[in-house]
């Protein structure tokens, strides 16, 4: 244990971020040279409260089962190197993680079910960003070739993790990414105030001189490397491709100009902040935004728009406003649904909570100008529209972030066979196998939508799964099985 009275003599901190009134005139990330480095002056007091507890429900809350515990212990005492050996042994992209991750570690703290628990996602991204600068992030190459190929299509969190594993296992792998640069939503969904790509960048870098090979620019089951082109050139192949068919909202005048996908415009803002060119790029610039969806691809929208020059922005959510404490029917250790302010919500922006979108208006030239919306409510179980609340708001750039309904099944879906769940996903067993022999699933794709420490998880069970079909056994870490998961956190 760190200090056996650490949680008592110091309070929750955690990194402070740049003002406001700079950080949105620039796409670097909202920390001042980045969250580890703004954390280090703390980093030790906040580790110390860590009570390492008998049972670490953190463990349960996370994914990928973090040793948690111990690696506050080693931060504590200046062991960095035993630190990122412990977070490592684990996770394969902690930068990631302690960026983008909600932390349901946290929402698992002991210390949390009477005060506020341990920075632990804070503590995790210091470690990683302290062995990269001291040079302790190394390639592991394997000692020796199995002789196997596998390929992973898809190189978002899952894929990236599969990859690896599979690699540092000593089989071939290449993974296929229909993008100009690998990174999937990584590198083109999340904004760079968010996380910037410098970190996914030195992360592809370490693989490919482990031997990962990308092939980037590919799109797998269009062209000649179809379905069973790709069975007959691997041993093995496995499906990270993401639920990308996102969801729409088919209500009167979604036909206008100006009504888009979030990961139509976000990509695209993307790609200009890094410098690149985008023709006829959506674009935020003194317009009423509206952003339908209040989650994270929403405040993503939000803190996008407010950079572009935005005149007015309002973020709409369906369901009502979650309280600021833990609900009574979402009791300790599970994830709570509360009320979170995001880095982009502190900027700037309305929100509204239990509004439905009612139709679209449009101008004489066929472009979005306002919305009608109408307040709802919950009654006997259901939604139901409030008589006389219906009214109209202008927007001139309309944004759907309501997340996603599967993977895109035209392609190379059909052309494999695999089954289906009721849900849409690709059908999977307990190993990660699909109905189709020798090809497997990860991540969203199989899971539904959800969070970047799921598909990392999920990528190194799969890895697992891959290798003990490649070779008869496996030494790689195998997590427990999807059905045994719950299907959101």
């Amino acid at each position: 244990m760190a200090d056996p009275k650490g949680f008592l003599k110091a309070g929750r901190e955690v990194a402070g971020r740049r003002p406001v009134e700079e950080r949105v005139k620039d796409w670097n990330e909202v920390y001042p040279d980045g969250v580890g480095r703004a954390l280090l002056p703390i980093i030790n007091t906040q580790a110390s409260r860590c009570m390492d507890c008998g049972i670490p429900f953190c463990h349960q809350g996370c994914p990928l089962g973090n040793i948690i515990p111990e690696w506050n212990d080693l931060g504590y005492r200046d062991d960095w190197d035993g630190a990122i050996e412990r977070l490592h042994a684990t996770n394969n992209f902690p930068e990631f993680t302690g960026r983008l991750c909600p932390a349901p570690c946290e929402t698992a703290c002991v210390l949390g079910i009477n005060a506020d628990p341990v920075t632990i996602k804070n503590v995790e991204v210091s470690i990683i960003d302290r062995a990269w600068e001291s040079g302790n992030v190394r390639p592991q190459p394997p000692e020796w070739l199995s002789g196997k190929t596998v390929a992973v299509i898809g190189s978002g969190p899952a894929g990236l993790a599969v990859a690896q594993q599979l690699t540092r296992a000593g089989h071939t792998v290449a993974v296929y990414e229909r993008a100009d640069k690998p990174g999937g939503l990584l590198r083109y969904g999340i904004p760079e105030f968010k996380m910037e790509k410098k970190h996914l960048d030195r992360r592809l870098e370490q693989m490919r001189r482990e031997g990962t090979v990308f092939r980037s620019g590919v799109e797998v089951g269009a062209g000649t490397l179809t379905g069973d082109a790709l069975r007959d050139r691997y041993d093995a192949v496995v499906l990270a491709t993401g639920s990308t068919v996102a969801r729409d909202l088919p209500v009167p005048g979604r036909e206008l100009a100006g009504i888009h996908q979030a990961m139509e415009f976000l990509p695209q803002a993307n790609r200009v902040a890094l410098g690149e060119t985008v023709e006829g790029q959506i674009r935020a610039d003194g317009k009423h935004v509206v952003i339908i969806g209040g989650g994270d691809t929403g405040a993503d929208c939000l803190g996008t728009s407010i950079r572009q020059g935005a005149a007015s922005i309002t973020q709409l959510e369906i369901m009502p406003q979650p309280t600021d404490e833990r609900p009574g029917n979402q009791p300790w250790p599970t994830y709570p649904m509360l009320f979170r302010v995001s880095s982009a919500h502190e900027e700037g922006g309305d929100r509204m909570y239990s509004v439905s979108t009612k139709e679209f208006l449009g101008d004489d030239d066929g472009n979005v100008r306002a919305l009608k919306l109408v307040d709802v409510q919950f009654k006997e179980g259901r939604l139901v529209e409030i008589e006389g609340s219906e009214r109209e708001i202008p927007a001139d750039l309309v944004l759907f972030a309501m997340g996603f309904v599967g993977p895109e099944r035209p392609g190379l879906v059909e052309q494999l066979g695999v089954e289906l769940d009721e849900r849409g996903n690709i059908k999977r067993a307990n190993n990660y196998a699909t109905s189709v022999d020798g090809v497997f699933v990860a991540g969203d794709a199989g899971r539904g939508q959800s969070l970047i420490v799921w598909a990392i998880a999920e990528g190194r069970a799969a890895a697992a799964a891959v290798d003990t079909y490649l070779s008869g056994s496996t030494q790689l870490p195998a997590p427990i099985p999807p059905t045994a998961r719950p299907l959101v956190v």
